[in-house]
C-alpha cells in the first residue's frame, strides 16, 4: 500500500505540533512495507521542518500534484514557463491581487504587500534567504503555483483572463491558489502510482479538508480526521478522531496497516 498524508490539520496543527503516536504510526507502516508520502498543497519550498521531516517519508507529493519526490529524487517537476509566469503576474498585478508566488526552492513575494497580513508576516518570519522579491526577480521566477488575496472587485475577471492555465481554489472569499489546469493532490497520488506501478486501489489518503477533495476521492481508501468540516466528511471511507486524539494512529489500527 502507498500511504498520502496531507500535513496542515493532518500531520500537525497550526502551532506545528505532531503527536508522537503519529510518528510511530507512520514508522510502523513502513516496517510493514507501506510507503509512506506527504501529500500537500505547499510548495516544496516550504516543507522544510526538520521534525516533519525527520519523520522518514519515503516521499513528497507537493503543491498540489506539480512536483514529485521519491527516496530523495526529483521524479517530476510541472513548472510554469517564463510567458505563463509573466502573463499571470501582468494580470494578477492589473486587477490588485496580492501574490505569493511558489516553487521547489523558493517563496517570491513583494513584502510591503503584506504588511499586516498574518500569514504573510508568516512567510517572511519562517523563510528567510529563501524568500525572494517577485518585482526584483521579475521573469526569473521558478514557480509551481501561486496564492493571492484576491479582494478586488474585478476578481472574477481576472479568473477569466487565466482560465486557460489554472484551476482556481478559493479558500475564502478572498484567498485563491491558483493551480495549473489538471493538477491537484488527486493527480499526484495518481502519477505516484504509475511511477512505482502501483495500482491506485491500493493507497489510503489521510486529509481534513476540502483541498484535499480529490485526494480523498481518488485513493482507494480515504479516511478524514475528525475535526473535519461534514462535507468533507462524506468522502471519507472512515473518519477517525481528532490530529491531537491520535487521529492517524487509531485509523491505522482500523485498516490494519500495522
Amino acid at each position: 500500500m502507498i500511504l498520502f498524508f496531507d500535513v496542515d490539520g493532518t500531520l500537525w496543527d497550526y502551532k506545528n505540533y505532531i503527536p508522537e503516536s503519529t510518528k510511530k504510526a507512520i514508522k510502523l507502516a513502513q516496517q510493514k512495507g507501506h510507503k509512506c508520502f506527504i501529500n500537500t498543497g505547499r510548495a516544496r519550498a516550504f516543507v522544510y521542518n526538520k521534525e516533519l521531516l525527520g519523520i522518514g517519508f519515503d516521499g513528497i507529493v507537493s503543491a498540489c500534484g506539480c512536483m514529485i519526490e521519491y527516496e530523495d529524487k526529483v521524479l517530476f517537476n510541472k513548472l510554469m514557463t517564463r510567458d505563463e509566469g509573466i502573463r499571470t503576474m501582468e494580470a494578477v498585478k492589473k486587477h490588485d491581487f496580492k501574490a505569493i508566488l511558489e516553487g521547489p526552492t523558493y517563496l517570491y513575494m513583494d513584502k510591503p504587500d503584506f504588511a499586516g497580513d498574518m500569514f504573510g508576516q508568516k512567510v517572511i518570519r519562517e523563510m528567510g534567504e529563501r524568500l525572494l522579491g517577485i518585482t526584483d526577480k521579475w521573469g526569473e521566477w521558478e514557480m509551481n503555483k501561486l496564492s493571492c488575496i484576491c479582494d478586488s472587485p474585478t476578481r472574477d475577471e481576472c479568473f477569466e483572463e487565466l482560465s486557460d492555465i489554472y484551476d482556481f481554489m478559493l479558500h475564502t472569499d478572498t484567498i485563491v491558489e491558483m493551480v495549473p489546469k489538471g493538477f491537484n493532490k488527486g493527480t499526484g497520488i495518481k502519477e505516484v502510482c504509475e511511477l512505482l506501478g502501483c495500482d491506485v486501489s491500493e493507497t489510503v489518503a489521510f486529509g481534513d479538508s476540502i483541498n484535499d477533495k480529490e485526494m480523498l476521492e481518488v485513493a482507494g481508501t480515504s479516511v478524514v480526521m475528525g475535526r473535519a468540516p461534514e462535507e468533507v466528511k462524506n468522502l471519507g471511507t472512515i473518519v477517525t478522531e481528532n490530529l491531537e486524539d491520535d487521529g492517524i494512529w487509531r485509523a491505522c489500527e482500523k485498516l490494519n496497516l500495522f
